[in-house]
Parts: C-alpha cells; sequence; structure tokens
C-alpha cells in the first residue's frame, strides 16, 4: 500500500513479546520435526491457574440467559463499581465513592493509553521507570510526548531517587508512571515510599500514576497509594484482575482517584468502546468477593514455583532477591560464569546473550532484561507462570547446559 501510516507509528515499534512469540514458535516447530521438546517459554506473565469457581458459575449462568449481549453503561454496572470500592476497602483501607471515583476498564493496559491521551499535550514531559513496563514509554510516545527516564536501581531498593528527580528541570513534565509491586523488579511498595510519591506529585504538580496489579502475588501486605492523605490530589492508580484471580484474558481491570479525574479518563474511553460485556462484570464481581483463604492458596503455589525459580538463578550465578514479589524473578547476570563464558555478539546485550544462549542451546526461554530499560541490560527475567514440574524441567535442561 502507498498511503502512508501516521508518524506516531514511527515512534513506536510491535511489542517485544509479540515478535519473539513468533520466534518461539517456529523454533519449536523446528525442535518438533527433529524430534526434540518445543521451547519453554518462561517469558511473559501470564497466569496457569484457573479463576475463582464461583466467577466461572456466574459467566456460564448468565451469558446464557437474553438480554445479556448488548451495549453496556461505558461507566460499568454500579455493582461492578461497589465491588471494586469494597474491594480497595477491604485490602487496602481506602475509601472510594463508587460511583465518582472508580472507572471499570477493558485490563489496565488499556488505562496506560487512556490516561495518557486524557491528560498529556505534544511536548509533555513523562517520568517513565528505567527498568519499567515497555507500555508507559510507547503509550506517551503515541500522544507525542517527550519520555524521560527516571533510574531504578538495586542498591536503592528499585525505588525513585528523589534527590536525582529533584535536581531535574520538572517544569515540563506532566505524568508520572509507577508500579510497585515492580515489574520486573518484583520491588514491594512501602508506605514511606508511597507518601514521598504523593509529596513529590503535589510539590510539582505532577500527577503520579501507580499500576498495582501485582500487590496480591507473594506479598503479605497490599498497599495502595490512594492509602496516603492527599494522594486523590495528584494521584490515579490502576489495578486489575489479571494477576491476582487468574483472568488476564478476560481484560477486567480499573483506574480509581477522584473524580473530576476519572470523568476525564471517561470522556476518553467513551469514544473508544461501547461497554464491558455484562457476564464479563457480573463474574467479576463474583472474583472481587474473594477471602484470604484464595489467596493464600494462590501464594502456596507460587512459592514453591519461585523456590524453582530461584535454584535457576543460583545455577547462574545471578544475584536477586528471594523474597520478590510479583510474578517474576528479576536477577543480575552481571558477575554470571555464565555470561563469562560467552563473547557477546555486537549490538547484544549481556542480557540477551545469555537469553539467547539457553534459548538455543537448552530451548528455554527466559526475558533479557534490556527490554524494560538500559538498567535492565545486564539483567533475566524468569516467570512463575508455568507449573512446577515444567519449571523443574527448565532447570534440568539450563543445568544440562552449564554442565
Amino acid at each position: 500500500m502507498n498511503i502512508q501510516p501516521a508518524s506516531r507509528t514511527a515512534s513506536v515499534q510491535e511489542y517485544y513479546f509479540s515478535r519473539k512469540n513468533r520466534e518461539i514458535d517456529a523454533l519449536s516447530q523446528e525442535r518438533k520435526a527433529r524430534g526434540e521438546d518445543p521451547v519453554i517459554n518462561l517469558g511473559i506473565g501470564s497466569p496457569d491457574g484457573t479463576p475463582p469457581g464461583a466467577a466461572l458459575y456466574k459467566l456460564a449462568r448468565q451469558c446464557v440467559k437474553p438480554g445479556m449481549h448488548g451495549y453496556q453503561n461505558y461507566k460499568g454496572l454500579p455493582a461492578l463499581r461497589e465491588a471494586f470500592a469494597k474491594w480497595y476497602g477491604r485490602y487496602y483501607g481506602v475509601t472510594l465513592d463508587p460511583d465518582k471515583e472508580i472507572q471499570p476498564l477493558t485490563g489496565s493496559k488499556e488505562g496506560i493509553l487512556l490516561i495518557s491521551m486524557a491528560y498529556v499535550n505534544p511536548g509533555d514531559q513523562v517520568l517513565v521507570p528505567d527498568p519499567g513496563y515497555p507500555t508507559y514509554t510507547s503509550a506517551s510516545k503515541m500522544v507525542d510526548a517527550e519520555v524521560v527516564k527516571y533510574d531504578l536501581k538495586a542498591e536503592n531498593g528499585w525505588q525513585p531517587d528523589f534527590e536525582a528527580l529533584e535536581k531535574m528541570d520538572l517544569s515540563r513534565v506532566k505524568l508520572m508512571w509507577t508500579n510497585y509491586p515492580g515489574m520486573p523488579t518484583g520491588a514491594k511498595a512501602t508506605p514511606e515510599l508511597y507518601q514521598k510519591l504523593v509529596a513529590f506529585g503535589l510539590k510539582h504538580n505532577i500527577l503520579i500514576v501507580n499500576d498495582n496489579p501485582y500487590s496480591f502475588i507473594l506479598n503479605d501486605n497490599p498497599l495502595s497509594i490512594l492509602a496516603v492523605p492527599g494522594a486523590k490530589d495528584t494521584c490515579l492508580e490502576m489495578n486489575s484482575l489479571s494477576k491476582a484471580h487468574n483472568m488476564a484474558g478476560w481484560r477486567i481491570g480499573m483506574v480509581a482517584g477522584d473524580a473530576q479525574a476519572i470523568s476525564q479518563v471517561l470522556k476518553v474511553k467513551s469514544q473508544m468502546d461501547s461497554g464491558m460485556f455484562k457476564p464479563l462484570q457480573l463474574a467479576a464481581i463474583e472474583a472481587l468477593g474473594q477471602g484470604p483463604d484464595w489467596f493464600k492458596e494462590l501464594n502456596t503455589e507460587y512459592k514453591a514455583r519461585r523456590d524453582v525459580v530461584c535454584r535457576i538463578f543460583d545455577a547462574l550465578g545471578a544475584k536477586f532477591d528471594r523474597d520478590s514479589a510479583g510474578l517474576f524473578v528479576w536477577g543480575s547476570i552481571a558477575d554470571s560464569p555464565v555470561l563469562k563464558s560467552l563473547t557477546v555478539p555486537q549490538g547484544m546485550t549481556p542480557g540477551e546473550a545469555v537469553s539467547e544462549k539457553f534459548l538455543h542451546e537448552a530451548g528455554v526461554f527466559i526475558t533479557p532484561g534490556f527490554i524494560f530499560g538500559k538498567n535492565g541490560e545486564q539483567y533475566v527475567r524468569i516467570s512463575l507462570c508455568a507449573p512446577v514440574p515444567v519449571l523443574e524441567d527448565a532447570e534440568r535442561k539450563i543445568k544440562n547446559v552449564i554442565g
């Protein structure tokens, strides 16, 4: 086609995992043709567990009823917003007005672009964590913002260096993305961190958007930035059922905050879709009603998986946090004997070289950290979204390559 695409498309590339998964699929076919096992993909964090039974039962019962398949209210069912509000009150100690301070989303990933479109003008600056979720950068570029990376480093517990931030020219900064427990780092939030972020946002008139989908995974103390006094004057928080309820493919998320801010997000969202499928909303209400036993059982399984992944990192000679939260373990291979045995090709980062070695020699894919930013170039990430026997198989194959 000779018609030129919009210039904004030149600022972004196809999502890394979209491209890499095609490569892995092709490699798996080649391996099968040779009589070998397909690639074990420990890359993306897509939960493999089953959603709460009550949610499945509700969906099955409701989707066959008449009157369930039409357009829905852009704001979502009042009962769903009420369920989100009760969820926040029960687990985070945060009071939200379900009518004005909650907007359901088609997954929180949608919220990243909606919030960017609602608040960021061309030429505005956006603070993006390095390492951090790549979509924060791509969404900012799609709205013609200038991306300003801020460092997250192991020596600071993967928290922002506020002294360094204060030395920056912040006059054009409109929005700051934060994410705790962190992806890819697994770093947990603290009340003190959230207090500092709220104070920073208020001081510099910056919208702080906290992305909070991992707070129940391997974390006994889920926190919300909205629990900090004054947070609603400068913060929004996104959350979802994807990770903690095994419902990633259902695409059910939310954003919460000040009523005026939520109305701006709705203004954009109402141009983009026609509401969430009603049976999904009704099933989400059931999922949000799960008690502590649900999370206890979930985390018993993830702890067993993390133990195996920690053994893999031990075999690599990596440095990592054995108590990290979320669906991944993040490790530095800077001093790894595996890395030292390699000649890193020109244009390839250390983490990528290690990742490629095990992909092609062991048939196991682990994510290279460079995709999350410059500070991730000497790191790799391993997902916990595979059963223990699969992780043990990956461990065996990696150790066979290491020798």
